[in-house]
């Protein structure tokens, strides 16, 4: 994969997005964890495919992973979240 010789500044809830991904939770988890709709975070992703020109999540958080975006699986605020079902 290439890397992009300069990367668009992505937003806060865009990194926010790429962060929970990048550490295997869904977008359905995501949504719970930050409050906000499944469909809001696949947008977020999306926009983020976009901005760093590739084609899918995994692209993009390999991609986010090796620009240092976000932190690796080490980091310890990532690991402790819980997801609760909304009722």
């Amino acid at each position: 994969m290439r890397m992009p010789s300069s990367i668009p500044p992505l937003t806060d809830r865009e990194l926010t997005c790429l962060q929970w991904a990048s550490i295997g939770k869904t977008s359905s988890e995501t949504g719970i964890i930050l409050n906000i709709a499944e469909r809001t975070v696949n947008s977020h992703l999306y926009s983020v495919c976009n901005k760093l020109g590739v084609h899918r999540r995994q692209a993009a958080i390999t991609l986010a992973l090796n620009a240092g975006l976000v932190p690796g699986f080490s980091d310890p605020r990532l690991c402790r979240a819980k997801t609760r079902r909304r009722k």
